[in-house]
């Protein structure tokens, strides 16, 4: 979350009250609002939001008009990962303060991680018309997920931002056309992730990288905040390379990648580390592809062509993207688990005589309209139940939020079940207690929805109006479970309560899932990496 910048006067009142005395001051001990926020800031610059949330409280109590004492308590909120409790004082200083930027931009970025995406694009907005730039990445990060926004605006809010990181850049880099041989016989690939020690999120770039042939291509791994640890060097054979470039500056990691000739520069991050957007500008290889993170466009003309599929991209979107497109046939995702992952349990209505819904996605994809989806689905059948677990709900307040939506849309409490955290095991055998799986819309499942299907858990979704909305529609057509698949909400809410109400079926998918997805091209890895050497080849020679 962005801070308020330092007031001198707040620290000058921090010297002068803390000299010669004990420098734990409590909040109780104090008579100046502006003290207690100087002490605020203090304990959230030493990570300690729970200690600094007394004084901004006790600053509001000296002072109730203290616009920094209520943006305290907001940035003290946000800081313990209390989304949801810190929209009311993030709204009270806007209240007293309707030009502090900052409190917009931090309004936007809490009602987001709590689903209310678009009233989070209206604060941006806010932010951005007084003038306060860091909300531009925050836009640029989010707006494929916000629900009003369409395909035009994706496009153009990306833009914006990959303007102003050119702009920074000294304008646009003007490279010229790099000589290369075509007939090469060893094309060398390399790969740039924040990630690669995420052994479950990365299941999909392992499984191509674990079946690249290393006769015709030579494998790279370009790594940010990961080591060569045991866990990420038993995906990687003979020869392959691996250069941790954390610590480097975007022109020096640019020049490593130069320097070691990489023909083709896969970028596997997209917006999940933006910060290294401004590297790809340096041209660091010849050709410059974007695969596997991406969703929409980068934004960037820098880079040559985003990987995807007929599904994800139909024939026609191509004007949505600043990149050239490309295409594998059937699915731009396939996978493997290599990985402990609990056993398949029998469908939990079998023995518990009713069913259980559930999403084990992001908190900030539940939106209001997914919501309202999921309402209309347990309305239509009397004594089910609705599961949903993530990181947000660990916290109460994200709780408090989110069981208020569906009791303020008439589902009583007891039949919402919410869950927080757990390790990755134990988070994964949730699906035990779980009959059908509800993907969120328009920023669908990914990870989720392959991991539900992998326990057996069948995943109701449909085909939305852009990539982030069909990443499930092309998971579930290459798995062979299109029967899955809606045209729209209301055929969503029907195949969820379709197969509600035939417990058999349930159990017989569960048996059978992970069978038929071994058998699927979802599971065929081996073509997923021939299907992209084959574009690799063609993209470098052509």
């Amino acid at each position: 979350m962005a801070r308020m910048k330092p007031v001198n006067k707040l620290a000058g009142a921090l010297r002068r009250e803390t000299t010669g005395t004990t420098p734990n001051l409590l909040p109780a001990m104090i008579s100046s609002a502006e003290l207690c926020c100087a002490l605020g800031e203090q304990r959230l610059n030493e990570d300690s939001p729970e200690d600094a949330l007394g004084y901004f409280q006790r600053a509001v109590e000296l002072d109730p008009g203290s616009v920094h004492g209520w943006f305290g308590q907001g940035i003290s909120y946000s800081s313990m990962q209390e989304f949801a409790a810190a929209l009311e004082y993030y709204r009270k200083a806007i209240e007293l303060d309707p030009a502090l930027a900052i409190a917009h931009h931090n309004l936007g970025r809490s009602l987001h991680e709590t689903g209310q995406s678009d009233l989070a694009y209206a604060s941006f907005q806010n932010a951005l018309e007084l003038g306060f730039e860091p909300t531009r990445r925050e836009v640029a990060i989010f707006i494929p997920g916000c629900p009003s926004a369409s395909n035009q605006t994706v496009l153009a809010e990306r833009k914006k931002w990959a303007e102003g990181i050119l702009e920074a850049a000294g304008g646009k880099r003007k490279t010229p056309p790099v000589e290369r041989d075509r007939n090469k016989a060893v094309l060398k690939i390399g790969y740039v992730s924040a990630f690669f020690h995420k052994d479950n999120w990365m299941k999909v770039v392992w499984a191509l990288i674990g079946r690249h042939d290393r006769e015709k291509f030579q494998v790279h791994l370009f790594s940010d905040r990961a080591e060569l640890t045991p866990a990420i060097h038993k995906h990687l054979q003979p020869g392959d390379g691996f250069h941790d470039l954390s610590g480097l500056s975007n022109a020096e990691a640019a020049a490593t990648i130069a320097n070691l000739g990489i023909d083709i520069l896969v970028d596997l991050n997209g917006h999940s580390y933006p910060q290294r957007f401004a590297m790809f500008l340096n041209r660091p290889a010849p050709l410059v592809i974007a695969w596997f993170n991406v969703y929409a466009t980068t934004g960037f003309d820098c880079f040559d062509y985003l990987v995807g599929d007929d599904c994800v991209i139909p024939p026609g979107e191509e004007r949505w993207y600043c990149e050239k497109i490309a295409r594998v046939a059937g699915s731009y995702l396939a996978f493997g688990v290599a990985y402990d992952v609990p056993g398949v349990a029998e469908p939990p209505c079998i023995a518990n005589g009713h069913v259980t819904f559930g999403s084990l996605i992001s908190q900030y994809k539940i939106t209001d309209k997914v919501i309202d989806a999921w309402c209309n689905i347990l309305d239509g059948s009397p004594g089910s139940r609705l599961l949903i677990r993530n990181a947000s709900l660990g916290k109460r307040s994200n709780r408090h939020y989110l069981r208020s939506a569906f009791l303020n849309r008439g589902i009583a409490g007891e039949r919402i079940l919410l869950e927080g955290p757990a390790p990755h095991f134990e988070f994964l055998e949730t699906y035990d207690r779980i009959d059908i799986a509800l993907d969120a819309f328009p920023y669908n499942g990914g990870t989720t929805t392959i991991e539900a299907l992998w326990q057996g858990v069948p995943v109701i979704a449909y085909r939305g109006d852009r990539w982030v909305a069909r990443t499930s529609a092309t998971l579930l057509l290459a798995a062979g479970l299109g029967e899955l698949l809606a045209a729209d909400v209301e055929g969503y809410t029907r195949l969820a309560l379709l197969l509600a109400g035939d417990p058999q079926k349930l159990q017989a998918m569960r048996r059978n899932m992970r069978d038929k997805l071994m058998k699927s091209r979802l599971c065929d890895t081996a073509s997923l990496a021939r299907s992209m050497e084959k574009l690799y080849r063609e993209l470098w020679e052509n």
